[in-house]
């Protein structure tokens, strides 16, 4: 993730204006760099993990866990050391909520089989190094989502939410479990519910078994009393599914990533390819989201929740209302999965059709990207 460390990031109604001419320049500053790296070899293969925690607060008394709103308090003790230039094992960062901790190893890892070895202690060095500043009865840990994330008092301290107002207009996330200490959470969330002219929409489908009313119907003004609120929640829920209605709930999930730094762009573009295909197993084989909102839910993968919560599209993009403001219908959310392979000889797999801007494809292949690439 880029840090904006100085200045103000744009709200989208000032954004728009500017939006075309954005993309415009990045497609210029991937040419420039494209040019000047191309030919490049022989760097080393570096690679290194993330690891996305939260921090939870057990009450054992009233047997109850809520999630714990104090990583801005935890950030600045965690940095201290690279802060200072000291050299580091562990490096943090501030993630989407104030629940949520992100922790790296201090550098990559490297290509000799002797760094995996360093992984798992690390990893453990980690949970240690925050467990250490934490209270009586509150813990980290790798829970992908959190349970009852959205029911009410979810958070510690607990928060009413702000239907109708504020910056997720949630019934069920307030806005104070949102990370403060960085504008990019803040601004994220207004700015995709701004681009979009309603709030986020994401149904997750019911578990039925023999307990569970048919049809599963929600009722949801017990959540808020903003009329206009109320009526979009009405009217986005579906029948039979759990409805979920700020960008928390997808952001708010934690996960394992990987990062490489290939030898090469054409080693890099043959990584990408074969990642490819094992990704998919990979999050099926970790799936472990079964519930939402206190819910049993029928699906067990996060996934889908965080591409529903970083859909920033338009009811026109969506191809629910015919196209007036917008250029084109969009297919699906830009956290989304990949359309195609990007080494040359692969070409022979991509079998989907994917929307491209031509005007910005040409320029490229135009500037000596092949077309696969561009």
């Amino acid at each position: 993730m880029g840090l904006l460390s100085i200045g103000t990031p744009l709200e989208w109604k000032n954004i728009k204006k500017y939006a075309y001419q954005i993309r415009k320049r990045g497609v210029r500053q991937f040419i420039n760099i494209h040019r000047k790296i191309k030919d490049r070899k022989n760097d080393c293969l570096k690679w290194g993990d993330e690891v996305e925690f939260i921090l939870v607060k057990f009450d054992h008394k009233n047997k109850r866990c809520q999630l714990l709103l104090k990583a801005n308090q935890l950030l600045p003790i965690l940095q201290g050391p690279e802060n200072r230039d000291e050299k580091c094992l562990t490096l943090w960062r501030p993630e989407y909520a104030n629940f949520m901790v992100e922790g790296t190893p201090g550098e990559p890892y490297q290509h000799n089989i002797s760094f995996f070895n360093r992984v798992e202690a690390n990893m453990s060095l980690r949970r240690k190094q925050v467990q250490e500043i934490l209270g009586d009865n509150e813990f980290i840990m790798s829970v992908t989502a959190f349970p009852m994330m959205g029911d009410p008092n979810f958070t510690f301290p607990s928060h009413p939410t702000t239907p109708g107002k504020g910056i997720s207009q949630s019934l069920f996330f307030s806005d104070q479990a949102i990370q403060d200490c960085h504008p990019r959470y803040h601004c994220l969330t207004r700015n995709i519910r701004e681009r979009r002219k309603r709030k986020v929409v994401i149904n997750v489908p019911i578990f039925v078994d023999e307990n569970t009313p048919r049809p599963f119907i929600e009722d949801l003004t017990q959540y808020g009393d903003d009329e206009k609120s109320d009526t979009e929640s009405k009217l986005a829920a579906k029948l039979d599914h759990i409805y979920l209605d700020a960008s928390g709930f997808g952001m708010g999930c934690c996960c394992l990533q990987m990062t490489f730094q290939a030898q090469s762009l054409e080693e890099a573009r043959h990584l990408y390819d074969q990642l490819t295909p094992l990704t998919p197993i990979m999050l099926a084989l970790s799936a472990s989201s079964p519930i939402w909102r206190g819910y049993l839910a029928d699906i067990d993968c996060r996934w889908n929740i965080l591409s529903g919560a970083c859909d920033d599209r338009t009811l026109e993009e969506l191809g629910e209302e015919p196209l007036k403001e917008n250029v084109r219908k969009i297919k699906k959310s830009r956290y989304g999965t990949i359309d195609s392979y990007l080494s040359e000889e692969n070409q022979k797999f991509n079998d989907l059709e994917f929307e491209k801007d031509d005007e910005l494809c040409k320029d490229l292949i135009e500037n000596g990207i092949d077309g696969p690439l561009a």
